[in-house]
C-alpha cells in the first residue's frame, strides 16, 4: 500500500537525482551547505558472500551509520565488524535486537530464513531491507507488509534492478511509444550453479528466487503487472557438491525453469533461468556484452546489454531509425548491491523510494505461481498487482 504523502514519481526522481549528485560532490556525511547529512543506523544480519558486496557499499554511504553485524557463525560477524569498523557484532538476531539500537535491518541471510527473520525484525520495531525474496510465499509476504503497516514501519525487497540508468531508458522508451505497442519480451539468466552453500538447492531455494527474480522484476517493471503465467520447471542435476557439506546433497528445488507471463497490457514475456548453463561469463558476469533481455513492439525493438543487475547499455532500432544504436552506456552510477544504501538515502531524506513492496510481492507471487503451474499443468491466475509505471 502506498503512503498517503507519497511524492509524484517525477518529483521523486528529480529529488533523488539531486541527492545523488550531492553525495558524489561533497565529502562523506556532508551536504552542499556543509551540514551533516541525516544518517540511518543500519544493522546487517548475514555475513556470508553477499555481505562482502553490501558492506563496502553501505560503508561508503554518507547516509548510513553501520551499527552492528550478526551471523550464526559468530566469527564471521566479528570479522566483518572488524574490517569495516562496526562497533557491535552478535551471533543471533535476538541478541542483535536486544543490543545497540538501529533503524534499518538489512537481511542478507539464506533465502529460506528471510520471512522468519524479517518478521522478527518488524515485531521489534525495525524497518527492513531484505535480499530476495523478502518471504518464501506470497501469503507470508503480504502478512509481513500488513505487520509493517500496523507497526508504522516499512519493508522492501531486492532486487534493485529498476534503479539502473538502462532500466530508466527502456522504461521511458516504452512509455513514449518508441516501440509502438509492445508485443513480446524474453529474458535469461543462468550459470552452472553456486557452490558455497546448500540452501540454493534445498526446498524453497532454486533458480527462480536466486536468478529469475531479477528478470521478473525487470520485465514486470517495464511491461507492467502480470495477470497469468504458465511454467515448466525441472531438476537437471539431481545431486550437487557444495562447500558447506561433506557429502553430495540431493537437489530439492528447481534448477531449470521456463516461465511464460501474460501481462495486463497484452504483452507476453518469457523468463529462462537455471543452474545448468555453461556461461563463459560465470556467476560474476564479468565481460558479459551480449543481450540478456529483448523487447519487441510493432514499431521498434530493444535489447538490454549485459545482465539486468550489471547492465552496460541498451540497443534500440525503430521504424524512424532502423539502424540499431546503443544508448544508456553509463556503468558508473548503479550496482546491484546498492539497494540498502539507496533505501537509507530515501529514509534520510524523507522521500518514498521507487522500489515498492507491492512490486516485490508481485514477483514473489509469480515465482509461487510458476511452481503451482508445474505441479498442476495449468495456467495460473495472479491476484496481486502494483502501481505502474514505476518511473
Amino acid at each position: 500500500m502506498e503512503t498517503q504523502n507519497e511524492l509524484s514519481r517525477k518529483d521523486f526522481i528529480r529529488q533523488a537525482g539531486i541527492m545523488g549528485a550531492i553525495a558524489m560532490m561533497w565529502p562523506s556525511g556532508l551536504t552542499a551547505g556543509g551540514e551533516a547529512a541525516k544518517k540511518i543506523r543500519v544493522g546487517v544480519i548475514g555475513c556470508g558472500s553477499v555481505s562482502t558486496q553490501y558492506l563496502p557499499n553501505l560503508s561508503k554511504s554518507p547516509f548510513v551509520t553501520l551499527v552492528s553485524t550478526c551471523d550464526i557463525v559468530e566469527q564471521r560477524a566479528k570479522n566483518a565488524a572488524a574490517k569495516y569498523g562496526i562497533p557491535n557484532y552478535y551471533s543471533s538476531i535476538e541478541k542483535m535486537l536486544a543490543g545497540a539500537d538501529f533503524d534499518l535491518l538489512v537481511n542478507l541471510t539464506n533465502m529460506q530464513e528471510h520471512g522468519r527473520l524479517n518478521k522478527i525484525g518488524l515485531e521489534k520495531g525495525k524497518n527492513v531491507w531484505s535480499e530476495k525474496p523478502m518471504a518464501n510465499t506470497y501469503q507470508e509476504g503480504t502478512a509481513l507488509l500488513a505487520l509493517a503497516q500496523k507497526k508504522q514501519l516499512r519493508i522492501w525487497g531486492a532486487p534493485a534492478v529498476i534503479l539502473s540508468p538502462q532500466f530508466a531508458f527502456m522504461s521511458k522508451a516504452i512509455q513514449e511509444k518508441k516501440l509502438g505497442k509492445v508485443a513480446a519480451a524474453h529474458a535469461h539468466y543462468g550459470h552452472q550453479g553456486p557452490t558455497w552453500s546448500a540452501f540454493f538447492y534445498e526446498k524453497l531455494g532454486g533458480s527462480m528466487p536466486d536468478l529469475a527474480v531479477y528478470n521478473m522484476a525487470t520485465l514486470t517493471g517495464l511491461l507492467g503487472p502480470v495477470k497469468s503465467i504458465v511454467s515448466m520447471l525441472n531438476i537437471i542435476t539431481p545431486t550437487r557438491k557444495v562447500d558447506n557439506r561433506n557429502a553430495p546433497i540431493k537437489v530439492e528445488a528447481e534448477d531449470n525453469s521456463m516461465v511464460l507471463m501474460e501481462h495486463t497490457s497484452g504483452a507476453l514475456s518469457h523468463v529462462q533461468s537455471g543452474f545448468n548453463y555453461f556461461d563463459p561469463y560465470g556467476h560474476e558476469g564479468s565481460g558479459q556484452d551480449k543481450p540478456t533481455i529483448s523487447i519487441w513492439g510493432t514499431t521498434g525493438n530493444m535489447q538490454l546489454i549485459g545482465y539486468d543487475w550489471a547492465p552496460t547499455g541498451v540497443d534500440m532500432a525503430t521504424e524512424g531509425n532502423e539502424k540499431t544504436q546503443r544508448f544508456a552506456t553509463d556503468t558508473g552510477s548503479f550496482v546491484w548491491q546498492q539497494g540498502a544504501s539507496y533505501i537509507s538515502e530515501t529514509m534520510a531524506n524523507g522521500v518514498d523510494p521507487v522500489i515498492t513492496t507491492l512490486h516485490s510481492l508481485h514477483v514473489l507471487e509469480i515465482i509461487e505461481a510458476a511452481r503451482k503451474s508445474q505441479e498442476t499443468g495449468t495456467r495460473i491466475a495472479l491476484k496481486s498487482t502494483f502501481k505502474w509505471p514505476l518511473l
